[in-house]
């Protein structure tokens, strides 16, 4: 069980979060509660979603303190954190509508931005400027409660997109809860968050997943597996993360996706010429131009 602040317990003083509820406690929502917990920023923590047993299970592990239904999660919390997959926001939103608590702050963790801010305004109307978009740039293949970590975000990068209607005010607790995780925060415009990260965090899983699924329909799928390596273990990592939830970024992000699918495409059936002609200078100076590039990132 985790061990949770006495002075978030005792009463002795109001932690800057009274009340914090994350819609969805697996890695990402529940390495969120976990980490604020741990810095002492939470008085008590709700939990909603659609899986009961996992819910269940984020109170057991002490994540949360109390199971909630996403309406009671917008009367009650002071701040709230959108952890779902993305392509359940406009429902998620739509509920909360009407029904939040005067002051409370929305954010997320969703890895696009434009249409889920598109939905906010749906969803909010007169009220959109209590939701703050946020991005944070960390994750793992394990999903669920158990998997949360208070350590995830600690040295990781989070995108807010701050809307015109935002007070100065949300947006800093927003960026002092992310703070507080050990993150580091960056602030983008929706549209340019969309297309850069198209690039380096939507498209290696998209490019894994397939990879992985023409290995998994080949004939001798086990053989292959038998004999492979590092190298087929580091590239496919990530193909085991969630089904839902990347289905959900792909379709929200398709515009950029597309756009880079096609500059993927392109640089492939560069390669494939390359091989073709059995053009040894042409592919040495395709895989020299990636390998410098990819040394020269410090991550």
């Amino acid at each position: 069980m985790m061990a949770t602040p006495a002075d978030a317990r005792s009463g002795d003083a109001a932690p800057p979060i009274p009340v914090l509820a994350v819609v969805g406690v697996g890695l990402i929502g529940g390495s969120f509660a976990a980490a604020l917990r741990r810095a002492g920023l939470v008085g008590r923590v709700l939990g909603a979603g659609r899986n009961g047993a996992s819910l269940a299970r984020a109170r057991e592990l002490g994540l949360i303190d109390d199971v909630v239904t996403v309406a009671q999660a917008a009367a009650r919390a002071d701040l709230i954190m959108l952890a779902a997959p993305v392509g359940s926001f406009a429902a998620v939103l739509g509920e909360m509508g009407t029904l939040l608590k005067p002051g409370a702050v929305i954010t997320d963790a969703g890895s696009t931005k434009a249409e889920v801010v598109r939905h906010a305004r749906a969803a909010l109307g007169a009220r959109v400027g209590a939701f703050v978009p946020g991005h944070p740039i960390a994750g793992a293949e394990k999903i669920g409660p158990d998997a949360a970590d208070p350590d995830l975000y600690t040295g990781r990068n989070v995108i807010l997109t701050p809307l015109p209607e935002n007070a100065a005010a949300d947006v800093d607790r927003v960026r002092t809860a992310w703070e507080a995780c050990g993150a580091r925060v960056l602030d983008m415009d929706a549209d340019e968050h969309d297309r850069v990260l198209a690039s380096v965090s939507h498209m290696p899983h998209f490019l894994s997943a397939v990879y992985v699924a023409q290995v998994a329909r080949s004939a001798d799928s086990a053989q292959r597996l038998a004999v492979a390596g590092s190298g087929f273990r580091d590239f496919t990592r990530i193909a085991a993360g969630s089904p839902e939830m990347w289905r959900d970024i792909f379709l929200s992000n398709r515009p950029a996706m597309k756009a880079e699918l096609a500059a993927v495409r392109a640089v492939l059936d560069e390669a494939e010429r390359a091989l073709d002609a059995g053009d040894a200078e042409r592919l040495e100076g395709l895989l020299d131009e990636a390998a410098r590039f990819r040394r020269g990132w410090k991550a």
